[in-house]
């Protein structure tokens, strides 16, 4: 287990559960209340390539997209915010160049495959 030293502390801390595989990440994570040590979610990622196992956990593209979503909520509804409206245009650009990094792999027969 190991504890993530990144994002917002106040409330939660992140913990990895298990140690990087093939790839170099993590693919088990919880987040923890700090008040009562009590699990709020588990995130579970894929593991191995799709193409060679099955579509076993999310993808990083499907979380940046759920915290789209919550941020194009908040900006319109009642208080939108110049920090929010910031945030939601750097994640969609991540969006934009993990799909740029799909459509690469694609285009070379690698996508869901251990190779580079």
């Amino acid at each position: 287990m190991r504890k993530l030293e990144i994002g917002s502390e106040r409330f939660t801390t992140i913990y990895a559960f298990d140690e990087p595989g093939m790839g170099g990440a993590s693919h088990e994570y919880n987040i923890i209340r700090k008040d009562s040590s009590d699990t709020v979610t588990s995130v579970k990622f894929q593991k191995g390539p799709v193409k060679e196992s099955i579509a076993n956990g999310c993808f990083n593209e499907d979380l940046i997209a759920v915290v789209i979503d919550r941020l194009r909520g908040f900006q319109s509804g009642d208080f939108p915010c110049r920090e929010n409206a910031l945030a939601l245009t750097r994640l969609e650009e991540a969006l934009h160049w993990l799909d740029q990094r799909t459509q690469d792999r694609q285009r070379r027969d690698v996508e869901g495959k251990f190779k580079e």
